[in-house]
């Protein structure tokens, strides 16, 4: 299976962030709309990971693809919430006894429901007591309220949107929010709450240097968090800063920003999890969840489901109009027991699938665990050489992993290893 480590080169180190594969816009309508029991028959059941989506925020911020929409009347929410419990009776009939080892609740922003909203998401999940559940808030919706449920429903990791601890450049970043807002909801966060906090930033705004990304750095490290995810600012498609037309090549800025934060990080104590994502040692959740291995059960429009063979979710946007559609259509729909868009994976997928998800994180691939799944050896299989010989990838015996120039490429390195038929499906989808 030749790579393309010379076109990954030649792009440029931000081409996109993998944190799936494929992405959602390879997914197309599934012609035989198979049953969920069918889907789900003979899969491994007994280590799930639960994705929960709400989609809704009380803003839209200007690098924002997340399928979500803002200003959601209640009724509507309410609606979601019942069209949520209907699809998870569903998954309950579909995947019976399934066990679920860890669970995360994403969006837009699910801390946009009011504190008996959430009880009630808690509810309807049916979670079991014990397992790691991450969620996501933002600086205007974490608010003691809804803090005091996550607390009481054992969530155990707590992620917020920063961004910038600069006004101006929230601004920038067409984010409108104060740093007295954002500390206020960090000190919430601490006060009412044990579970482990992450802080998101990004580099490479509009009037961003070396010293105010320095200072939102340190910033975010007086909160002492577990877990600090750098990121860097793309424009995409139907954006509020891509509908702006920004068009500059602003790469070098960018990578100069990125090892500017890993290497303060690092000093500070942190170790590197991936090219985003900083944790500090001993923190971690601990989980029987394999992500290259077990499957996740998703609900809720947004989210995507796994199993060997197929992974199926809802139609995708971006765009407002459409989003809206289509959690009109989720909110409307009866009948939760079949996939109706989706991708499937043959052979050669499920293992270039492996590779991403192991290689794009800083401990890399175990050759052993990739033997065991697929009966040979990962650089039988993939064609690597280039990526070595730009000393952007390192192996021994057990281990193929990426350098730490390598990591910083990761955003470019990811998408070099699609396949042609997953570069197909992509490139003909429309952006909507």
């Amino acid at each position: 299976m030749a790579e393309r480590p010379d076109e990954a080169r030649a792009a440029g180190p931000y081409q996109g962030y993998v944190y799936a594969y494929p992405h959602k816009t390879a997914y197309r309508p599934l012609e035989d709309r198979p049953a969920l029991t069918d889907v789900w028959s003979g899969e491994r059941t007994g280590a799930l990971f639960l994705y929960l989506h709400i989609p809704f925020c009380e803003m839209r911020c200007g690098f924002c693809n997340l399928f979500t929409r803002t200003g959601a009347p209640e009724e509507l929410v309410t609606a979601y919430l019942d069209a949520l419990a209907r699809q998870a009776a569903a998954a309950r009939e579909a995947v019976p006894g399934a066990r679920f080892a860890a669970a995360a609740i994403g969006g837009g922003t699910p801390t946009y429901l009011a504190p008996a909203e959430l009880e009630r998401l808690f509810d309807l999940a049916g979670l079991p007591p014990g397992i790691p559940i991450g969620i996501e808030t933002s600086p205007a919706t974490a608010t003691p309220g809804r803090l005091a449920v996550l607390r009481e429903r054992g969530v155990s990791r707590i992620s917020i949107g920063v961004q910038s601890f600069i006004d101006a450049e929230a601004r920038a970043a067409v984010r409108p929010q104060r740093r007295a807002e954002v500390e206020a909801a960090l000190a919430a966060i601490r006060d009412t709450t044990t579970a482990a906090l992450n802080i998101d930033l990004i580099y490479g705004i509009d009037g961003q240097d070396a010293a105010s990304w320095r200072y939102s750095l340190d910033a975010a490290l007086a909160w002492r968090p577990e877990e600090l995810y750098l990121y860097p600012l793309y424009v995409r498609p139907l954006t509020g800063l891509g509908l702006r037309g920004r068009d500059r090549d602003w790469d070098d800025q960018r990578l100069t920003l990125y090892r500017q934060g890993r290497d303060h990080l690092l000093a500070a104590g942190y170790e590197q999890v991936s090219m985003r994502m900083f944790r500090l040692p001993g923190t971690g959740a601990g989980t029987e969840y394999h992500c290259q291995r077990d499957g996740m059960l998703g609900l809720g429009c947004g989210a995507r489901s796994y199993t060997r063979d197929l992974h199926y979710s809802f139609e995708y946007a971006v765009g407002v109009r459409h989003v809206r559609a289509i959690i009109d259509e989720y909110v409307a729909t009866a009948d939760f027991t079949r996939a109706n868009v989706g991708f499937r994976l043959d052979d050669g997928e499920r293992r270039r699938r492996h590779l991403l998800q192991s290689l794009l994180q800083a401990e890399g691939l175990d050759r052993a665990l990739y033997k065991e799944s697929f009966g040979a050896d990962v650089l039988d299989d993939f064609d690597l050489y280039g990526m070595a010989a730009a000393g952007w990838l390192e192996d021994d015996a057990e281990t193929v992993r990426l350098t730490p120039e390598g990591l910083a490429h990761s955003d470019a390195i990811g998408p070099a290893l699609f396949s042609g038929r997953v570069r197909e499906l992509m490139d003909a989808y429309d952006h909507r």
